[in-house]
């Protein structure tokens, strides 16, 4: 008995030696290298503030092709943002798009569709770092029809001018606006959340709006020639509008735990016509502009004063100087200002307050 353990103990030594021999001669299989990082992104989204209109030169396919009229501009703030050169830089935002457009909406009712979609595609593509979102001023605040309705007032010397009859409707515009920014802001965080970024993983900042005219108007354009528009509106535009449609942007980009850029000072002295005939250089922003060969088209006429009173390439350079500051700080909340040399840097509401009492 002794002797038969004593054999089936050393066979099954042997079988055990043979197996690990055997196994021993197979090549170890290779683990396959980790995936390359995904390239980092910065992605900007909204409407005609950060696509570029009014910079011209826009991109193929956004000039009213098949009904798209987004004008993105390679002079938008996104493509003059101060970054390394590995960053990516993608600009989602379109001209006229209301809040509806940068959310998740089913059907948007436009050519290239939700942009908050298409933000979920570039997540999965890229390492975003930066999502900029602008937007709210076309939702019901309907910016445009502010100032035709103010240029309405120059041409009839309307007493009291446009502000008279929105100085009471306009707050109450700007709260109808919130909830519906509310809800594309938070599609844009469900969207990242679905493609596995933590929230402290990106910056998602929400900036407000410039003001493009001011009462500093040159007389001689103070006519169709280019800011037809009477002094006390456009001091109301600047001085109650704007800033009302600012805070109620920045009191929804707190719901979201959004970053926020304050705008509503940033144009201050470079305003559309405030140049004159002399200095028309120092304007930030377009004056009353018609495309005239437009006009000669059923298609593209709606469109032939889309570049009015917005940012030209000078204005959009300035505000990607801000926002470039701005990205790179740690602020959870800053303000455009000139600095000594007159370009926009982005500082504390604190610092901006003393300025503002001084």
């Amino acid at each position: 008995m002794t002797r038969l353990l004593t054999l089936f103990l050393v066979g099954g030594a042997f079988a055990v030696v043979g197996l690990v021999l055997l196994v021993g001669d197979r090549p170890t299989p290779e683990i396959p290298p980790p995936p390359p990082p995904l390239p980092p992104a910065v992605v900007t989204m909204g409407d005609s503030t950060l696509s570029g209109e009014g910079a011209g030169n826009y991109v193929p396919g956004t000039d009213g092709a098949n009904g798209n009229w987004c004008h993105r501009s390679p002079a938008a703030p996104v493509h003059q943002l101060r970054l390394p050169g590995s960053v990516k830089r993608i600009n989602l935002a379109c001209s006229g798009a209301k809040a509806g457009l940068v959310g998740l909406e089913a059907r948007p009712n436009h050519p290239e569709g939700s942009q908050a979609r298409r933000l979920a595609d570039i997540a999965e593509r890229y390492r975003i770092t930066d999502i900029v979102v602008q937007v709210g001023a076309n939702d019901d605040p309907s910016f445009v029809d502010v100032l035709n309705k103010c240029v309405g007032a120059w041409v009839a010397r309307a007493p009291g001018g446009c502000a008279e009859e929105l100085r009471q409707e306009w707050p109450k515009r700007v709260q109808r606006m919130q909830p519906k920014v509310l809800d594309a802001l938070r599609d844009i965080r469900t969207v990242m959340d679905r493609a596995g970024y933590e929230r402290d993983g990106y910056s998602l900042v929400v900036q407000s709006y410039a003001s493009p005219v001011g009462p500093g108007i040159a007389p001689e354009l103070q006519d169709l020639s280019g800011c037809p528009l009477l002094t006390s509106d456009v001091k109301w535009v600047r001085s109650t509008a704007v800033p009302q449609l600012s805070e109620g942007l920045r009191e929804v980009a707190e719901q979201v735990g959004a970053r926020f850029l304050d705008l509503s000072r940033a144009g201050y002295g470079h305003e559309a016509c405030t140049g004159g005939d002399k200095a028309p250089g120092t304007e930030w922003f377009t004056r009353l502009t018609v495309d005239w060969q437009a006009l000669k088209h059923e298609k593209r006429a709606p469109h032939a004063m889309q570049e009015s009173f917005h940012a030209n390439a000078t204005g959009h350079a300035q505000f990607a100087r801000c926002l470039s500051d701005f990205l790179t700080g740690t602020r959870q909340q800053a303000v455009c200002l000139p600095d000594s040399e007159g370009n926009l840097t982005a500082v504390s509401p604190e610092v901006a307050a003393q300025r503002t009492s001084r």
